[in-house]
């Protein structure tokens, strides 16, 4: 078995194969030195357990994969925004959305997080061509989460979030789950990307915008009397909105260890707060699935 041979055969149709196994002098050196522990016969799962590290993060998801996962919580983002700032579903006459904004300024935030929605869209379709998903409309959701609908797809009753469009402040709750979401599952898919900067950057592009929504509505949010800040903040089980339901989103925000390294008093005024304010968490990709699922009707999930 020729080690550098198998190297340079993966290196042929993945060039980073040396990153992904950390430079290529310490893979090469971590290599040796494990050789040097273990059997011939044990080389077959050495060498499964280091390319197992090395791709675990990818698997085998490709960039369109990643594409169309983004494209399909970016559908997911603008049918909610654009059924709140309509009223209703475009293909019915009745409307459904009660709830009155407090301002002028806060339906031009939402009409405007809408378009920028829409942007994410358009330009995640653009990029995938043919290979972009099947599209997905406001009637493939359940927005208020477990809801019962009749044969025309109107709301019956129920769900998790049953008065999202006829409370100001569930509709602010479940934006802003949806936004912190985003931001989270952008970083995660980030990892799947380094091979490819144009649609790396694009993305991370994207998920600077996500942000900024995040850290709006929740500024919105606190307008409207909830207690919350404009940035996720420590506690015990990440989620700092109060809303139950919403743990999923939040999970493993608590961190406060970065890189190994405890962030909590690493400096004056870093309290455990400040720790787990100053870096935000990836979501997994299972994750953000188990999430975005439980807003898509059982027929349109991942």
């Amino acid at each position: 078995m020729n080690i550098l041979n198998i190297l340079s055969e993966i290196e042929k149709v993945d060039e980073d194969i040396y990153d992904r196994l950390s430079p290529r002098r310490r893979i090469m050196k971590d290599f040796y030195n494990a050789g040097r522990k273990i059997s011939l016969a044990a080389l077959p799962l050495a060498l499964s357990s280091m390319f197992t590290k090395a791709y675990g993060q990818s698997g085998n998801r490709s960039v369109n994969d990643v594409l169309n996962f983004a494209l399909t919580l970016e559908y997911l983002e603008f049918h909610f925004y654009n059924h709140t700032v309509v009223g209703k579903d475009p293909a019915s006459s009745v409307k459904d959305v009660t709830f009155n904004f407090p301002s002028a300024a806060a339906l031009q935030a939402i009409t405007t997080i809408r378009d920028h929605e829409k942007a994410h869209v358009d330009f995640l379709k653009a990029v995938l061509g043919s290979a972009a998903r099947p599209e997905l409309a406001y009637t493939n959701f359940d927005f208020r989460a477990g809801g019962t609908y009749n044969a025309n797809n109107s709301y019956n009753s129920g769900g998790t979030f049953a008065d999202v469009y006829t409370n100001y402040a569930t509709f602010l709750k479940v934006a802003t789950a949806f936004e912190d979401t985003g931001v989270r599952a952008y970083k995660g898919q980030a990892g799947f990307l380094k091979g490819n900067q144009v649609v790396l950057t694009a993305a991370l592009q994207i998920h600077a915008v996500e942000a900024r929504h995040a850290s709006h509505l929740r500024q919105m949010a606190a307008g409207a009397g909830l207690t919350i800040k404009p940035w996720i903040t420590y506690t015990a089980n990440g989620n700092d909105t109060g809303v139950a339901p919403a743990d999923a989103v939040y999970a493993g925000e608590q961190n406060t260890t970065q890189a190994t390294v405890p962030i909590t008093n690493i400096a004056a005024g870093v309290t455990q707060a400040a720790a787990a304010e100053s870096f935000d968490e990836p979501l997994a990709t299972a994750n953000v699935v188990t999430i975005a699922n439980l807003f898509l009707k059982p027929a349109f999930r991942l």
